[in-house]
C-alpha cells in the first residue's frame, strides 16, 4: 500500500506536468510530416475501414444485435468497439517502453519515474478524445443520437486510463530490466484483439466459452463504450457484478506494479 500511495501521490504532485509534456511529445512525434497530428486520427480510420471491408462487406455481415431486439449495421458497431481499442493498444505499447527510451533524460534530472508511463498514456487520449469526438459526429449522422446514456463515457475513459496506467506500471518496470517483455506484449496484444468483442461477438460461441473470455476487462470497456453510444442503458450499473470485478482487476494489477516500480526504480539507470 505504501507504494501505491506515493504512485498516486506523485502523479497528483505532477500532473500538470504530465499534461505539458504529454502534449509536447504528442506535437514533436509528428512536426516532419506534411500532415502533422492528423495521421494520429488518420491512421486508426484507415484501420476501421479495412477491418469493415474485410468482416462486414466482404462477408455481407448481418446488423449485431446490440441488445435484445435492437439491431445495428455491422459498421456501428465495430466504431464503437475499435476506437477504445486504438486507445489501449497505443496506450499500452508506448507506456510499456516509456521508462527505457527515456533513461539518458531520466539519469539527467530530478524527475519521478513513476510519471513517466502517464505521459505516455497522456499523449494518446488526446487522440482519442478527438477521435470520440468524429465517432459522436458520425452517429448522429446514421441517426443514433446522443441521450443521458452517453455521460457514462466518461466513466468508462477514466476506467480505460487506470487499467492501462497500471499495466503500463507493471510492463514499463519489467521492460527496462528485460527488453524481450515489451516484444512479447506486442505479440500478445495483436493476439488479445481476436480475443476481445471488437471484430465479432462472443454470442456466437457455447458456454462456458463467453463466459471465459469476458474476464478480459476490455469486454467491460468495449461493451460499456457502445452502450454510452448507443443509448442502450447504464451498463456499469446494470452490470455492477462485472464492474466489481473489474475494478478489483485494475486495483490488484495497480498495486503490483507500484510495488514493483518502486522497488526497481533507484536501479534503472544501471541499465543503460
Amino acid at each position: 500500500m505504501k507504494s501505491a500511495s506515493t504512485v498516486v501521490k506523485e502523479l497528483i504532485e505532477n500532473f500538470y506536468l504530465v499534461r505539458r509534456l504529454s502534449l509536447y511529445e504528442l506535437k514533436s512525434k509528428n512536426k516532419s510530416n506534411y500532415l502533422g497530428m492528423t495521421w494520429e486520427f488518420l491512421n486508426p480510420l484507415i484501420q476501421i475501414l479495412i477491418y469493415w471491408f474485410v468482416f462486414g462487406s466482404i462477408r455481407q455481415r448481418d446488423g449485431i444485435e446490440v441488445v435484445p431486439g435492437f439491431e445495428v449495421p455491422f459498421i456501428y458497431w465495430l466504431l464503437g468497439g475499435f476506437i477504445l481499442w486504438t486507445f489501449f493498444y497505443q496506450s499500452t505499447i508506448q507506456g510499456s517502453k516509456s521508462i527505457y527510451t527515456r533513461l539518458r533524460m531520466l539519469s539527467r534530472m530530478n524527475f519521478p519515474m513513476s510519471v513517466i508511463p502517464a505521459i505516455a498514456i497522456f499523449s494518446q487520449f488526446y487522440t482519442h478524445i478527438v477521435l470520440l469526438g468524429i465517432t459522436f459526429l458520425i452517429f448522429q449522422l446514421g441517426g443514433y443520437y446522443v441521450s443521458v446514456y452517453f455521460l457514462q463515457v466518461i466513466y468508462f475513459i477514466l476506467s480505460s486510463f487506470c487499467l492501462v496506467f497500471a499495466i503500463s506500471l507493471i510492463t514499463s518496470t519489467l521492460s527496462t530490466i528485460i527488453r524481450d517483455i515489451h516484444m512479447f506484449l506486442n505479440a500478445t496484444l495483436r493476439m488479445l484483439l481476436y480475443l476481445s468483442p471488437i471484430l465479432w461477438q462472443f454470442s456466437i460461441l457455447e458456454e462456458p466459452l463467453p463466459t471465459i473470455l469476458k474476464l478480459n476487462p476490455l469486454y467491460y470497456l468495449i461493451e460499456g463504450y457502445r452502450s454510452a453510444l448507443f443509448g442502450t442503458g447504464w451498463y456499469f450499473v446494470d452490470h455492477w457484478k462485472y464492474s466489481l470485478y473489474f475494478w478489483g482487476v485494475v486495483i490488484v494489477l495497480f498495486l503490483f506494479g507500484a510495488k514493483i516500480h518502486v522497488k526497481f526504480r533507484r536501479h534503472f539507470i544501471d541499465y543503460l
